[in-house]
């Protein structure tokens, strides 16, 4: 399994928590024991790790990054001056 997909669903995970917890008031940490168990706060501390790694590396990856780069458009060029006869 790639780093990247790794990251990625914990990531996922950790969106899903955010959820839960503004809509009822539940965390996912609490299967284990609680925020402060100590599998929880590793469970946090990955999905937050993850966080930074998709920051670091998404540019490189990102295929819509890399489309709206290629699709931009170029600065128009100046029509040039010509003399007169």
């Amino acid at each position: 399994m790639k780093l990247h997909t790794i990251a990625f669903i914990l990531l996922i995970i950790g969106g899903l928590n955010w959820l839960l917890m503004g809509l009822v008031g539940w965390e996912v940490g609490e299967i284990f024991g609680g925020s402060s168990a100590m599998i929880s706060r590793i469970i946090y501390i990955l999905v937050g790790l993850s966080a930074v790694y998709e920051i670091a590396t998404h540019k490189g990856r990102c295929k819509e990054c890399d489309a709206a780069k290629s699709s931009s458009p170029s600065m128009p060029s100046m029509p040039s001056q010509q003399k007169p006869m």
